[in-house]
């Protein structure tokens, strides 16, 4: 038999390199962790602004009625659909249509900023503050630390919006977008939990 009729060894399979393929997925679930653990917090202030108020007798501070709902639902309305607009440009880039993914990424950026201007107007046409009694301390804190948030969220787009010109930056497995939309849609269902509390909870 000659050496041209023997079959041909197949070729080997690439080993990766320690760690390559695998530091983005670990990057990923330790972000999920995070946000497991900011759900924690969230959980301690919602049970907290909860026994408060069922435990207090004169909840509002004196001469406020009540909070003004309209231009939150507003604001409401506009940061939920953000998650909307956050998922249209993660299918754009899993089409690898960039200036898509862009177009949708700048759209959900700008309606973040709109919730964080909706929610300054609010703070300042408010007749109380944070030293108002119970109410108003967790009030502002609750609203504060979910702000906070908002502004989170919109400077990790931003990041990942310069990134995006990074040539072949996302072929290389880059997880930091779906971080972030994680990070983002975590922002959003805490918010409805907070309009429920803060503006749909009247008992």
């Amino acid at each position: 038999m000659t050496s041209s009729s023997l079959p041909e060894a197949p070729s080997p399979t690439p080993i990766p390199a320690h760690g390559e393929g695998q530091h983005a997925s670990h990057n990923l679930t330790g972000f999920v962790i995070f946000l497991l653990s900011e759900s924690v917090i969230f959980l301690a202030f919602f049970s907290g602004y909860a026994i408060l108020r069922l435990a207090a007798l004169d909840w509002l501070p004196p001469g406020v009625d009540g909070l003004e709902w309209r231009m939150p639902l507003i604001n409401t309305v506009v940061l939920v659909s953000s998650s909307l607009t956050m998922v249209l440009a993660e299918h754009f880039k899993g089409k690898e249509k960039l200036w898509l993914f862009r177009g949708f990424w700048v759209l959900t950026m700008a309606m973040g900023v709109y919730f964080l201007y909706g929610q300054a107007v609010e703070w300042s046409g408010l007749k109380f503050g944070f030293t108002s009694g119970t109410f108003g301390g967790t009030f502002y804190l609750l609203t504060g630390f979910h702000g906070l948030h908002v502004a989170t969220g919109i400077l990790l787009m931003g990041l990942m919006l310069y990134r995006s010109f990074i040539p072949g930056i996302y072929a290389k497995g880059e997880e930091g977008v779906k971080a972030t939309s994680l990070f983002w849609h975590f922002v959003d269902v805490i918010w409805i939990i907070l309009f429920v509390l803060l503006y749909v909870w009247r008992a």
